[in-house]
């Protein structure tokens, strides 16, 4: 029996050091200081001028275009008057991924999805004042900061400030973390 095209993507992205000589972060700071934004002209630097085989070519060229186009989603959202939203934000995703090799960011046009194998939160840039933090705690009781919210999350919290993504919070997110594996 094949692996699945997840575990072939895994194996691809974990074997980019050894095959390339790079990581991917090493890759897409290349591409991303080119400023080529095409996925041919990407192919074409990776293959001519470093000598990359065509299959880990077309991977690294794919995940620099998504990390481009994730940087602009991200962007828009924090845009305009949702700009002092930002810090905030960097420091969700950076708890987020503390919690593990596995958390995916997956920016979506008015939110992002924080995910393992299924999704464990979600930041919503709600007004220019406050983010919505949805949790997927399902089966715990509402509190009065963590509210009943969908079916998607089943708790939010609502936060302004950087202060208000206290300890108490980063525990029900890493609660779900723990619970999406």
């Amino acid at each position: 029996m094949g692996s699945s095209p997840e575990d072939q993507l895994a194996t691809m992205l974990a074997n980019i050091p050894d095959k390339t000589g790079k990581t991917l972060p090493e890759w897409l700071a290349i591409v991303a200081k080119s400023g080529l934004e095409k996925h041919g002209a990407i192919l074409k630097l990776l293959k001519e001028q470093h000598g990359v085989t065509h299959g880990f070519a077309n991977l690294i060229a794919t995940k620099a275009r998504e990390t481009s186009e994730e940087v602009d989603l991200v962007s828009a959202q924090y845009a305009g008057p949702k700009e002092t939203l930002r810090p905030l934000y960097e420091d969700i995703v950076k708890f987020a991924q503390s919690l593990g090799s596995d958390v995916e960011i997956a920016p979506k046009k008015t939110s992002v999805s924080l995910r393992r194998k299924k999704q464990f939160a979600l930041i919503t840039p709600a007004t220019k004042t406050r983010i919505d933090l949805g949790i997927a705690l399902k089966g715990e009781n509402p509190t009065a900061r963590l509210e009943s919210y969908n079916a998607m999350c089943s708790h939010r919290v609502r936060l302004e400030t950087v202060t208000d993504f206290d300890d108490e919070v980063k525990g029900w997110v890493k609660e779900a973390y723990s619970r999406s594996g």
